[in-house]
């Protein structure tokens, strides 16, 4: 039967290979260039050093690659562009076609008719493969673009005859520039540099360009002349090609990138051999449908994620790596590793289809760890961006050994795991020594805390692979600690502050304890030890509850205003990577039917053809690796294990074509877009009670047949079904809570210590030498710190620590102005609690108010002789947050009649960059009489022109008010 079936496959392969479809047809460019998507249009290589393409927008969140669908003029096509991000950066090297008089102005701040832009209409736009073409209205000039993999190819045909042909080169378009220069070389040949500051503080581009014809150049300055003007007064047949290498090592090394790939001035030979070149990869998965829409989806999806990561090295191997030194390789090195969202899904994907270059991206981390001291995190351009949290390189790189990726340099990579998880910074020291890390110490740290733990389970289980005992014993209990932020009273992942869960949890609130997400996108991240997460829940049934919830609860998301959360089902994010896997974890308890539907579900309402096609980001391929992945019918749920579990695919047939020669092979038996169901499932002829694949099976080649239905009854009888665990004697216990009503009291304050039921806890007083026994609650009569911890066995937890002050002055306070839940600083009394923040408005310490002027009055229960006042402030204006304009403090003796005591001001930039803490503070010459003390602050009112939010509100943050 076996034989028979591989004879068969055989056939099915040859009849393929001769009848290849150009897969290339169905790329469209444009989508996920509207709503959130932030990809562009222009033309690339895969991986390729050249992004191509217009630009339409200058600044501003929904600009971030350069282009927005919605969008009716363009500035002009710059060399290079990031795909799908939530920042901006890139957009090197502007040139802009048009005609007339010299004009050095782009029109955006100043729209004079005098400026280069032009308007465009869409059904003069088209982008395909490695090609993008325009026809610019004010000038009537079709704009023609393609790339080799380090050379950007133009062809500018001017219609109008009545003026001269002219461009604009532009260094200064949107970006910071720091250091720069250009060198008109002849009458043919211009290079130069731009090194600039945006979201990479240092990004280094050169460029050699060469022209079909002779131009007449104009520069802006007599020196360091940041633009220069062209004009062609000789052109054949009104058209001008132009070539343009780039590298981000040197003009010279530009120039060897732009001869070598680009010796010729046939535009039409560029364009076909890119379009050639992307059929090429797109073959590397094959599908079958009867619908055209779905092959467009399918495929632009496999070129999203062949966009990025970027060639970063020069054709003679030359490269740029962290410590912004010059380097040479014989392997190619890369550049653009968003991995907080490529671990998930693109790296999988790549270690099915790109293995090759996987082994690559391993040398590229193992060159930027020992150049720059550190693996990356997200790498822009030789850059250390410092963006996203979490060190899931070593999930990649676990992933790439599990799956069997040839690298002969592995143990030096798990030194570099060893070493980016041990850093001094970012929450690490907290998580290693407490457990978790608490709301009051570090921004995002439900988040942290939850990825921490996932990437030392990858630590953990590449010690094991390299028989490294030690490690594996120290990170298999940091991968547990998720578990200390668990609360069993509402099945999710809290903040803790002080020992104890954080007061005013909302769980849909989107707040500074959660990167870009809420307590429901978070609270099923633990890839890696599902098990784990399923008895904290207390069962499968309650665990498939909990993720119900998920998928049907309200959708409205309250807190800050975070863009990135789209595509919502409940409190499900697909448009935002926590989310990604979770569709997926009803196969954990064995109902995979409820995961068949709702990935059904997701593919086919967040993905489209059209422009806004991409729910969110696009994140530099991750949306897309989701959608090709889940499509076909394997998912990877937890990276770092060689299993991807099979899911319904929406094709009838897929074939991975794979880099060993094999051919991995998914047929179903329908085309019918309601059997969304899997009935059965054959491996090559032998049925498949399980519902996942180890790699190696993929890789040998063969077929995985997939019986599909429309009736859910019809349950796939799987025996086993893919579930993640840590074994039970390696189970860490968890930390016990210390509960008080307040981190500060009076005259004294009732401490209890809560741990689980089958623990023995102990506890002690800074004061104590030992730990003793807890046995019942106690009370504090004096500022103390209390210690304690939990034991079952020969187990035992971390110590856990809270702190109480006793502050003696009799304070309350009133509010006038609401402050936001999200940051409460502990509730209503935080003005007044004898607390200060650090500087770091994120860490639960600093009380927000948004939008308003600041009042409130202070009580101090008797009438007191003033001598001081103060009240804290904190700037970031990275976060719209400024320091009032003035503060004001009033008193009165009845609480009616208030008379001015002091106004303050104050003379700090409004422009810092750098978070700033100002104490608005007053010592009295005459004392002043008065039981309360009323505070007034102005609110600094709208963003201002320059600031990235322009028009936006703004905050005002205050930590503490002390009188005395």
């Amino acid at each position: 039967m076996k034989n028979i079936y591989l004879i068969f496959f055989s056939l099915f392969i040859f009849s393929c290979s001769n009848n290849k479809e150009d897969f290339s047809n169905y790329i469209n460019p444009f989508i996920g260039t509207g709503a959130h998507g932030h990809t562009f249009p222009g033309a690339t290589m895969p991986f390729g050093m050249v992004q191509l393409s217009p630009d339409t927008r200058i600044e501003g969140w929904d600009g971030c690659s350069g282009y927005h669908y919605s969008d009716s003029i363009i500035y002009g096509f710059s060399h290079t562009h990031l795909s799908g991000t939530g920042i901006g950066d890139y957009c090197d090297l502007l040139l802009m076609p048009t005609m007339g008089d010299i004009c050095f102005n782009n029109g955006y701040l100043n729209d004079s008719s005098n400026n280069y832009s032009s308007t465009f209409k869409k059904v003069n736009e088209l982008a395909s493969a490695g090609y993008y073409e325009v026809l610019l209205d004010k000038y009537d000039i079709k704009c023609k673009l393609t790339t080799t993999e380090r050379v950007g190819l133009h062809e500018y045909t001017f219609n109008n005859k009545n003026l001269s042909p002219s461009i604009v080169l532009d260094l200064e378009h949107r970006d910071i520039l720091l250091d720069w220069s250009l060198d008109i070389r002849n009458s043919k040949e211009i290079s130069g540099k731009r090194i600039s500051k945006s979201w990479a503080n240092e990004q280094h581009f050169y460029f050699y360009m060469e022209f079909s014809e002779n131009f007449e150049s104009f520069t802006n300055k007599d020196a360091n002349s940041t633009k220069v003007f062209l004009r062609f007064n000789n052109l054949k047949d009104d058209k001008l090609m132009v070539k343009v290498g780039i590298s981000m090592v040197s003009e010279e090394n530009a120039k060897e990138n732009l001869n070598t790939e680009a010796k010729d001035w046939n535009f039409h030979k560029y364009k076909t051999n890119s379009k050639n070149i992307w059929n090429q990869q797109l073959q590397k998965i094959k599908i079958s449908t009867d619908k055209d829409s779905l092959k467009e989806i399918f495929y632009t999806a496999m070129y999203h994620t062949m966009i990025a990561p970027n060639i970063i090295s020069d054709i003679n191997g030359d490269f740029r790596s962290t410590d912004m030194e010059v380097h040479s390789d014989s392997l190619i090195n890369y550049t653009v590793f968003s991995l907080w969202d490529t671990f998930r899904s693109t790296h999988p994907l790549f270690n099915l289809i790109e293995r090759n270059k996987t082994s690559a991206f391993l040398n590229t981390f193992l060159n930027q760890y020992n150049y720059g001291g550190q693996l990356p995190i997200w790498e822009l351009c030789a850059n250390y961006t410092g963006c996203m949290i979490g060190y899931h390189v070593v999930s990649v790189i676990l992933d790439a050994y599990v799956k069997g990726i040839k690298y002969p340099k592995y143990n030096k990579l798990f030194d570099a795991m060893k070493h980016v998880s041990n850093r001094e910074t970012l929450g690490i020291p907290e998580f290693k020594n407490r457990g978790y890390i608490s709301s009051f110490e570090e921004p995002e740290s439900v988040s942290k805390t939850l990825e921490y733990s996932y990437n030392d389970w990858c630590i953990y289980k590449m010690a094991e692979y390299l028989n490294d005992s030690s490690c594996a014993a120290q990170y298999i209990n940091r991968s547990q600690s998720y578990k200390n932020l668990f609360n069993k009273n509402t099945g999710l992942m809290q903040p803790k502050t002080n020992g104890n869960w954080k007061s005013g949890f909302i769980p849909s609130e989107v707040n500074y304890n959660y990167t870009e997400a809420n307590s429901w996108q978070y609270s099923f991240f633990v890839p890696h030890d599902m098990k784990g997460l399923i008895n904290l829940h207390g069962g499968e049934q309650l665990f498939q509850d909990k993720l119900d919830d998920l998928f049907t609860v309200n959708s409205t998301l309250e807190g800050r205003n975070q863009a990135d959360i789209t595509g919502l089902i409940g409190q499900y994010a697909h448009g935002n990577e926590p989310s990604h896997y979770m569709a997926y974890l009803y196969n954990m308890v064995g109902n995979t039917i409820k995961s068949q539907k709702m990935v059904n579900n997701i593919l086919n309402e967040m993905y489209s053809t059209q422009p806004t096609g991409i729910i969110g980001n696009e994140d530099c391929g991750q949306m897309s690796a989701w959608y090709v992945l889940s499509s076909i019918g394997l998912f990877d749920a937890n990276p770092g294990d060689p299993y991807y579990i099979i899911q319904t695919p929406i094709f009838k047939d897929v074939t991975i074509n794979l880099e060993n020669g094999n051919h991995f092979r998914i047929a179903s038996n329908t085309n019918d877009s309601e059997c969304i169901y899997i009935n059965n499932v054959t491996l090559n002829g032998e049925k498949l009670n399980r519902n996942y694949l180890h790699i190696n099976e993929i890789l040998k080649g063969g077929i995985l047949s997939i019986n599909k239905t429309k009736n859910s009854n019809d349950k796939w009888e799987c025996d086993e079904f893919y579930n993640t665990e840590i074994n039970d004697n390696l189970h860490i216990l968890k930390i016990p809570r210390i509960i008080a009503n307040s981190n500060t009291f009076k005259d004294s304050i009732e401490v209890k210590i809560e741990g689980g039921s089958k623990e023995k806890l102990f506890y002690r007083k800074s004061s104590d030498l030992d730990f003793k026994v807890y046995s019942s609650s106690f009370y504090l009569n004096k500022t103390d710190t209390i210690y304690c911890y939990s034991q079952y066995g020969e187990k035992v937890s971390k110590v856990e620590s809270a702190y109480f002050l006793k502050f003696n002055q009799q304070r309350t306070i009133k509010l006038k102005t609401p402050y936001s839940n999200q940051y409460d600083a502990g509730g209503d009394k935080a003005l007044v609690d004898g607390l200060k923040g650090p500087n770091n408005y994120l860490t639960g310490r600093w009380q927000g108010f948004y939008g308003e002027d600041f009042e409130s009055t202070v009580d101090l229960g008797v009438i007191e002789d003033i001598r001081y006042l103060n009240i804290g402030a904190i700037q970031d204006v990275r976060s719209w947050i400024w320091l009032p304009k003035e503060v004001v403090f009033l008193g009165s003796l009845d609480g009616k009649n208030f008379e001015e005591i002091c106004s303050l001001n104050h003379s700090i930039p409004d422009n810092t960059s750098e978070s700033v803490i100002k104490q608005f503070e007053q010592k009295l010459i005459k004392p002043f009489k008065a039981r309360y003390v009323k505070v007034k602050a102005k609110n600094y009112g709208l963003c201002p022109p320059w600031h990235l939010g322009s028009g936006g509100t703004s905050w005002l943050f205050f930590d503490e008010i002390s009188v005395y």
